[in-house]
């Protein structure tokens, strides 16, 4: 069991009160627990089964415009004084920073609302197991799988924000996992693939057949991939990696980012950087949703962000500090985005991919190839060709390469939005990109 919001508050206020008592101006603390159980199969046979019970506090103090942070493990009242003690003394001795301070107080969440995170159900390991076993037994169903992994995680986490300013507050998540990692062989080539599922609730993660059918069927469908040549062509992108795109600009807009100056989307506010059709949403108060929050990492009330209107940026992804550097407000992003996704767009699945005579449906890419500073896009990629909407065969080994620039303006969405993760994707085609195959030129 996770430690009640008593016990953490308890630690919170202590930690604020010892602060101020040694000299600090401002301070907040972060106390939070989380309890973790992950049984592990192989081949169809547990391969291991463990626990964690996590407690951690992280403090931070100021003196003036002097800022430092400390964190630990060991919440033991002894712990603590020499903790904030060394954390004040720390603070005394690093150099001013002018936008060094806490949240404006109008900014901090006023109410907690219950989003609906938390599933007390417990899952002993003999029901992991069992769930575990049948995933395995579909995963393998196919001959040409040789080798399965797989998965069960149970997380339970409890947390309290607390500051100076008389705000403190938090709440009970709760996570169940399952995924699956599936290897298949046939005489030409041997592939890997994977499926994952993650809730809230219990009752609302994915069968445990269907789960380890979808990897195994995914992995199966890659066989005997083929080499094509290098060429200028629409790419199809799976959901699992449209949504890496949607990351990448969620990186390009973070204050830090525009405030260092290092992001080719700095001084796009109010213009337009996609093409009409597309909508960017943030929205932290979705129910069971895997980012949902009321607050910010800093206490700041979170609110939903249309980050871009019909192609145009609207906002920027704002926390205290590169708010105060760029003369603008926090807007409750201190730490990142909540559940961010495109909204759907106005075409099928089936539909998209008969858009174009010949494209490329990618599933795969290899490799961190998006700099936010130029905006310049480069990744290793497999997947499948696309003919007339039909999928032909499974492709390898090439590169897929354009400029976030160039892309946003050429994104078109089909409307199977899923909300899967915590940053979401329909299926997503980007024309004119550069494919880079076997036939390379690099004169």
């Amino acid at each position: 069991m996770v430690k009640d919001q008593e016990f953490l508050e308890k630690k919170a206020s202590y930690c604020l009160g010892l602060a101020k008592k040694l000299g600090a101006t401002e301070s907040s603390v972060i106390v939070n627990n989380s309890v973790s159980e992950t049984v592990n199969f192989r081949n169809k046979k547990l391969d291991e089964s463990n626990r964690s019970d996590d407690l951690g506090i992280s403090i931070t103090t100021y003196i003036g415009k002097k800022k430092s942070s400390i964190s630990s493990s060991n919440l033991l009242d002894d712990n603590l004084n020499i903790l904030i003690e060394k954390c004040v003394e720390t603070t005394k001795n690093t150099p001013e920073d002018e936008f060094n301070s806490l949240p404006d107080k109008d900014l901090l969440a006023k109410e907690v609302k219950d989003l609906d995170l938390y599933d007390d159900t417990h899952i002993e390991n003999d029901q992991k197991i069992d769930y575990l076993k049948k995933l395995e037994s579909a995963a393998s169903n196919d001959k040409k799988i040789v080798n399965t992994e797989s998965s069960f995680t149970q997380n339970k986490s409890n947390f309290i924000l607390a500051n100076s300013e008389g705000f403190c507050a938090g709440y009970k998540t709760s996570s169940f996992t399952a995924s699956s990692v599936t290897v298949a062989k046939d005489e030409k080539s041997m592939e890997r693939d994977y499926e994952y599922s993650s809730k809230c609730f219990l009752k609302d993660l994915d069968d445990a057949g269907e789960l380890g059918k979808q990897a195994a069927d995914q992995t199966i469908r890659k066989l005997s991939p083929k080499k094509i040549g290098s060429e200028k062509i629409a790419i199809i992108f799976d959901k699992r990696i449209a949504k890496g795109i949607l990351s990448t600009f969620a990186s390009a807009i973070s204050s830090s980012a525009i405030s260092r100056g290092t992001s080719f989307l700095k001084d796009k506010v109010n213009q337009k950087i996609f093409s009409d059709t597309i909508n960017v949403l943030d929205k932290p108060d979705i129910l069971k949703g895997l980012g949902s929050r009321n607050f910010d990492s800093e206490g700041v009330k979170t609110d939903t962000l249309k980050l871009v209107d019909q192609g145009i940026l609207k906002h920027y992804l704002i926390d205290t500090y590169n708010g105060k550097k760029l003369n603008l407000k926090s807007n409750g992003r201190c730490g990142g985005t909540s559940n961010l996704y495109f909204e759907n767009g106005n075409i099928s699945f089936k539909d998209l991919l008969n858009s174009k005579s010949k494209s490329l449906y990618i599933t795969e890419t290899i490799g961190h190839g998006s700099n936010i500073v130029t905006g310049d896009y480069s990744v290793g990629a497999t997947g499948f060709l696309v003919e007339n909407g039909e999928f032909k065969y499974p492709i390898n080994e090439i590169t897929i390469a354009g400029n976030f620039k160039d892309m946003f303006k050429n994104i078109t969405l089909a409307n199977d939005l899923e909300f899967k993760y915590s940053t979401n994707s329909p299926t997503m085609m980007i024309e004119g990109m550069v494919v880079a195959g076997k036939w390379v030129n690099f004169a």
